[in-house]
């Protein structure tokens, strides 16, 4: 068995694979203030309540977004783990060929996404991860990931409205039925989610124009995919793990024999 992380700035995903069997996966916050006791704590906790040993894995493979985390997560994987983890990095294989000008530059999530997305639904393909930042991921039908493009993510959109203006309320991102709202509430409900639906659509379908795929496969992850993917056409594939799959995959071209 091996766990896997995928450390954004919001939240810390893990999974234990048994091959490619998931075991278990949990999600916790990032906390970028906590020490390597209190994450391994929290493994802890989490192994036992699921009935795993930490004691049996064969390795352990992260894709992070916050460098300033890896010492603290690298410390608790020794300590706790008694294994050296294995980060998502410049020169490991990773069975895709990477268009980017510079890919040091690419989020180690988004090469993960595209690893995944590329194994499990074929190519061409378009991947949206909504996340802190909602990023969106273009793979061609060669294999090749081509690049994309970042907007703000829904619930630092809803901070940024709530927090740049006196009067507008702060409001939960739940989807009301209509796009007319009669409370300013809802209408800041109805301009955020719907307008990420429009988003999702448009960029959706210029993407497809510009790859001249207009059959691309379109899978999506993060928090807010299943309720976005139920106002639209455009995403045909949900996959709340796709990230950790990717991991996954990753450590298996790279250190299972």
């Amino acid at each position: 068995m091996i766990l896997v992380m995928d450390i954004g700035n919001t939240n810390i995903k893990t999974a234990v694979y048994d091959g490619k069997d998931l075991v278990k996966s949990w999600r916790v916050s990032t906390n970028t203030s906590y020490t390597s006791d209190e994450y391994g704590i929290l493994m802890n906790g989490m192994f036992r309540q699921a009935s795993l040993s930490m004691d049996g894995l064969a390795g352990i493979m992260i894709s992070s977004v916050v460098p300033s985390i890896n010492f603290t997560i690298e410390h608790m994987c020794h300590d706790y783990f008694n294994l050296e983890p294995h980060f998502v990095g410049p020169g490991l294989k990773t069975g895709i060929n990477i268009l980017y000008e510079n890919p040091k530059e690419l989020g180690t999530d988004r090469i993960c996404n595209a690893v995944a997305a590329y194994a499990q639904y074929g190519s061409p393909c378009i991947f949206i991860d909504f996340g802190t930042a909602t990023s969106f991921g273009a793979i061609s039908g060669r294999g090749n990931f081509l690049g994309g493009c970042i907007l703000t993510g829904v619930r630092l959109a809803r901070d940024a409205v709530v927090g740049g203006t006196s009067k507008l309320p702060y409001f939960e991102l739940n989807l009301p039925e209509r796009v007319i709202g009669r409370s300013t509430v809802a209408n800041l409900q109805s301009g955020l989610l719907y307008g990420y639906v429009g988003q999702v659509n448009y960029l959706v379908s210029r993407i497809k124009e510009e790859m001249d795929a207009p059959n691309a496969s379109v899978v999506a992850t993060g928090g807010f995919a299943g309720q976005i993917a139920k106002q639209t056409d455009a995403i045909e594939h949900v996959d709340s793990l796709l990230t950790l799959k990717g991991v996954r995959m990753i450590y298996e071209r790279n250190f299972m024999t």
